[in-house]
């Protein structure tokens, strides 16, 4: 497949470079990026013309509005445009009324893995779309993860994947806070795990991204909290699960404390740059607030 690669950042490349390993023809844009094994094109609309199919992994709506603006003109009709991207429910779904109308057929599909993922070819995807657009890219699926799950019409791998990471980061600051408070407590934390863990207080993550270093599998704690997935990045997708609660009228108190929690552990207390499981040395060093 000819392919036009748009996005060649810390998830993007290693996502190009494996399709790029399974023999695809891969030409990619990328404003600052430009990673070795890729071709690249001097604008996104040089990446698009004459593609089979289109990927993007861009960091807003607004980017992906305005590059979707770049692109349709010259993608033939009954392409797929392929969007990887974790960006508002609003814009997925405009973006993919603007295809419709084109004659494209237009894929949301943000990804959950990280970085390690991308590289390894394990993502999973979360596609809203037609039935018809995620039979072209299921073989592409394939390569670049390890499942995908059709979530259903456009615009619903968006709404999965903030509804799931809306989850994620409200179960880690309970992790979080329940490691401090066991350390407060005069109980080890490996004992804390090895209760927790085996019962029902057994969640993705405790057993499988242990916030405490040297507890259960590694993880960041046991790399100085050197981002799997970006505090940042959790900041963003909790704000934007918050923006889509709030144009449904749907009542998340827990989602918005998190948001909370974490824009002031991004923004206010902390360096950047860390992973979103850091937040236990910083409930660790705080007192009752």
């Amino acid at each position: 497949m000819k392919i036009g690669f748009i996005g060649l950042g810390n998830m993007g490349a290693p996502m190009a470079a494996n399709l790029v390993a399974a023999g695809h023809e891969v030409i990619g844009f990328d404003i600052a990026a430009h990673p070795d094994g890729i071709p690249m094109a001097d604008h996104a609309a040089d990446a698009a013309a004459g593609a089979d199919m289109v990927i993007t992994m861009l960091p807003s709506g607004s980017i992906l509005r305005a590059v979707a603006l770049q692109i349709m003109p010259v993608m033939a009709k009954g392409t797929v445009f392929l969007d990887c991207s974790t960006v508002d429910v609003d814009s997925a779904r405009a973006v993919g009324v603007q295809a419709e109308t084109a004659g494209i057929m237009a894929l949301d599909a943000p990804v959950s893995g990280g970085i390690g993922g991308a590289a390894a070819g394990t993502l999973t995807f979360m596609v809203g779309g037609s039935d018809a657009a995620f039979a072209v890219a299921a073989p592409l699926f394939d390569v670049m993860g390890q499942k995908a799950v059709h979530c259903g019409p456009s615009g619903n791998g968006q709404a999965a994947k903030i509804c799931n990471n809306m989850i994620l980061g409200a179960t880690m600051i309970a992790t979080c806070e329940a490691f401090a408070l066991a350390d407060k407590l005069g109980l080890e934390r490996q004992a804390m795990f090895d209760v927790v863990s085996t019962s029902s207080g057994y969640s993705w993550s405790m057993n499988a991204y242990c916030p405490a270093p040297g507890i259960g599998p590694a993880s960041p704690a046991d790399n100085d909290y050197k981002p799997g997935f970006a505090a940042e990045l959790m900041l963003k997708d909790l704000r934007l699960s918050q923006q889509a609660a709030e144009g449904a009228d749907a009542d998340t108190p827990m989602g918005r404390m998190a948001r909370d929690l974490y824009a002031q552990f991004v923004e206010g207390e902390c360096r950047s740059g860390l992973d979103f499981s850091a937040l236990l040395p910083w409930f660790a060093r705080r007192g009752r607030m």
